[in-house]
């Protein structure tokens, strides 16, 4: 057996956990050979059009290289006959023939073509004779007919062979003159003449090279297309295989082919892949299969025996297989022989991993113990029928409530035969099922013993029935001690209904104590009220007579009617003057906060230039100020307006003001500012003074509520002022906060709309609460 990190493989070699190739060492991991012309075909398709045009590019330059020689060769023997004709004319002796006939001998034993022109000239270049006599040329001069020849008429034989220009046509043209005769004689041709044959042979041989290319471009075509073919049917051919190997991978699935006859045996790169080993292209023999096949679930010289004996002609087994890191896989083979007639036995068969499936069902076996173990051992009796009401399984439970036998349950036995065989019941009745006809049925029945059972049956979804049967016998005992509870229960709630009834009569009079309460507290407020009212109403009877002592007391302070007789007098009335204007003063502000909490306060709005009202606020008070040394500092714009009533806003500034005075030391400073923000003026006065304790600011703006410190507990006052000013800001609208911190200052705030609506004129205004 193997080791646990490595094992002897087929083959002999040794396989560890990471997995190698089956096939050994000697064995090489080789690619198909289609796979090695796919690979090599790219290749030799770019090659072949490289060749193909490097063929003829060589064969066009040797073909254009001979050709340029030949044109030499015809040009070279051209000029050479022309050469060697004007010299036989020229040493021609004319004493036996003519001119003419010179000509036309020289032209017949010089072997000329018919293009060839011989020419005879005297001295001075004019023809005398030319052949052929078509030519008209007789009695021209030369030099005329002849362009680009001067150097001909000039050094005649030793200018050799020239190309010229007759009537705008390319010759060759050689003169040799003779002086002691006095004649020349000249040999031309025209150059078309002399390369007509060699042009021909360029066509033919231009034609043939361009018949070739084309053929051969032909065939490169035929190639590519016959390659695009094969390409894609080798597309087609590797698309199909992957996909073939993709869907064994997938499915977990190998193919193989077993040569009975060879002993060898080829497996499909899905096959190597399940069991983890490395794809090979080498057969594999009989003996390196059944070295991997678990030697419990089978022999494979068996199988291959019977096969070989013909007793099967198919196998469908289950057996494991050893895998590359050393573990067992369940594999599930299918194989049919090929031709169960031929003389060669061959197998083809698929392999499918179901490692899965087996351990599913093993796990399932054990569920299925376990459930049943599970059911076995409740206390409830359990039983499940099948569609047709044959018995599936139930515990032995419900055979002790049924008192029935291990005969009887036998899984199969009909529903009905299974109950004639039951023990009747005492009692039994069907219950109202809250859930309806889907929550399923459920009875109440009684044995024979006396025990009860409340047994519920549902529907499964197979269409099936499953029974389940609870013991409810001290349920229905204590059903009966319930019954007798609720009846003494009854008597109870008896009990306190009469209670309640007390109770609800106890209700009803405090609920006319609360009436009676309301309409008490009603006449309270409304005393307040008449309190409010009456003295408001006392304004004129208060101040008449504080006026007259007030007046007197001046009479007596100014000795209008002559001296009193001693300082005494002028003392008492000095005392009767102050004190009777600060009790007109409490009075005032008394009288002013009545008239304000009982809502008879009446405000005139109008348009205020605010510099000129604080400027004569600042006079009232800055004799006061200039006792104690204090600085009293303006910032307001000359253009600031206040649409409010006059009367309540200079109140407010003077109460404000003559504050700050008050709780100001000696040589202190105020600052009254004034400036406006979201629609609304804000009024600020800031002093240094001796500032109030944090604790005492949520008294400030009560009536007649005074903070009484080290600073402030020496000054006189009704406490009414800064109420006023907090009521009158209210009535328009506004808001007064405090700011202050002890021993540095007090900075107060008010805050008033500059766009409140116009109200009539005498409207009264109460304040808010």
């Amino acid at each position: 057996m193997a080791k646990a990190d490595a094992f002897s493989a087929p083959g002999g070699m040794s396989v560890d956990r990471k997995g190698k190739g089956l096939a050994g060492n000697a064995q090489l991991i080789a690619q198909p050979a289609y796979q090695k012309l796919v690979a090599a075909e790219p290749f030799l398709r770019r090659l072949i059009p490289v060749l193909i045009v490097i063929f003829l590019i060589v064969v066009a330059g040797l073909h254009f290289i001979s050709l340029m020689n030949w044109r030499d060769d015809v040009e070279n023997s051209a000029r050479s006959a022309l050469a060697l004709a004007s010299g036989q004319l020229i040493a021609a002796d004319f004493d036996s023939i003519s001119p003419q006939e010179r000509l036309e001998q020289v032209s017949r034993t010089a072997s000329l073509s018919e293009g060839h022109v011989l020419a005879f000239t005297n001295e001075k270049f004019t023809v005398s004779a030319v052949t052929p006599r078509s030519t008209r040329w007789y009695g021209r001069a030369l030099d005329e007919i002849v362009s680009d020849g001067q150097p001909l008429f000039l050094f005649g034989e030793r200018a050799g062979v020239i190309p010229v220009k007759i009537d705008g046509a390319d010759w060759f043209a050689a003169v040799a003159i003779d002086t002691t005769e006095k004649r020349a004689a000249a040999a031309l041709i025209p150059q078309d003449a002399v390369f007509a044959q060699w042009r021909r042979t360029v066509s033919l041989n231009v034609s043939l090279f361009v018949l070739t290319a084309s053929v051969l471009i032909v065939i490169l075509y035929a190639y590519f297309s016959q390659a695009a073919r094969a390409q894609a049917a080798d597309r087609v051919y590797l698309e199909g295989q992957q996909r073939i190997d993709m869907a064994l991978v997938r499915g977990r699935c190998g193919l193989w082919d077993w040569d009975m006859v060879r002993g060898k045996m080829y497996w499909s790169p899905s096959m190597y892949d399940m069991l983890g080993y490395e794809p090979c292209d080498a057969m594999l023999s009989f003996g390196e299969v059944d070295r991997i096949i678990h030697p419990d679930d089978g022999n494979l010289f068996e199988i291959a025996n019977r096969v070989m004996a013909r007793e099967i002609d198919q196998i469908d087994r289950v057996f494991r297989m050893r895998h590359a890191n050393g573990q067992w896989v369940w594999m599930r083979v299918r194989a049919q022989v090929v031709d169960p007639d031929a003389s060669e036995i061959q197998l083809i068969g698929i392999s499918m991993d179901v490692s899965e499936q087996r351990h599913l069902a093993l796990r399932s076996e054990a569920a299925d113990l376990r459930l049943r173990t599970a059911i076995e051992n409740i206390t409830e009796s359990f039983v499940l029928w099948d569609p047709a009401d044959r018995l599936v399984m139930c515990n032995s439970k419900f055979q002790q409530d049924n008192g029935l036998s291990d005969h009887d349950v036998v899984p199969g036995a009909h529903r009905v035969a299974l109950e004639e065989r039951m023990q009747a019941f005492a009692s039994e009745r069907r219950l109202a099922n809250v859930n309806g006809p889907r929550g399923g049925t459920t009875y109440e029945r009684q044995l024979a013993d006396g025990r009860w059972l409340q047994v519920n049956e549902l529907k499964t979804r197979d269409g099936g029935t499953v029974a389940v049967g609870s013991d409810i016998t001290q349920i229905r005992q204590h059903q009966d001690k319930l019954l007798d509870s609720e009846r003494r229960l009854m008597a109870t709630i008896h009990d306190l209904s009469l209670a309640r009834r007390a109770e609800e009569e106890k209700a009803r009079e405090l609920a006319e104590l609360n009436r009676k309460y309301i309409k008490e507290k009603d006449r309270a407020e409304a005393a307040n009220q008449a309190k409010s009212e009456f003295l408001a109403n006392m304004s004129h009877e208060l101040r008449t007579p504080l006026n007259a002592i007030i007046g007197f007391s001046e009479l007596m302070a100014q000795k209008l009617f002559g001296p009193l007789g001693s300082d005494r007098y002028e003392e008492y009335a000095t005392d009767i003057n102050s004190s009777g204007k600060y009790l007109l003063g409490v009075i005032n502000d008394i009288l002013d906060m009545s008239k304000i909490e009982a809502g008879q306060f009446s405000m005139d709005r109008e348009e205020i230039d605010l510099c000129p009202l604080i400027r004569e606020t600042v006079r009232v008070v800055s004799l006061q100020a200039a006792e104690k040394k204090i600085t009293v500092e303006t910032k307001i714009a000359e253009t600031l307006k206040l649409y409010a009533d006059r009367r309540a806003i200079k109140q407010i500034a003077l109460n404000l003001l003559s504050n700050a005075v008050k709780f100001t030391g000696e040589g202190g400073r105020i600052s009254v500012r004034a400036r406006h923000a979201s629609g609304a003026l804000i009024l600020s006065i800031e002093d240094n003074g001796c500032g109030i304790p944090r604790h005492a600011l949520k008294k400030l703006g009560r009536p007649f509520e005074q903070v009484q410190n080290q600073f402030s507990k020496n000054h006189t006052g009704s406490g009414l002022g800064l109420a006023i000013s907090r009521s009158l800001a209210e009535l328009h609208g506004g808001a007064l906060k405090i700011r202050s911190t002890e021993g540095t200052g007090t900075i107060v705030s008010v805050r008033i709309p500059a766009t409140a609506k116009k109200k009539p004129a005498g409207q009264p205004m109460k304040a808010a609460a």
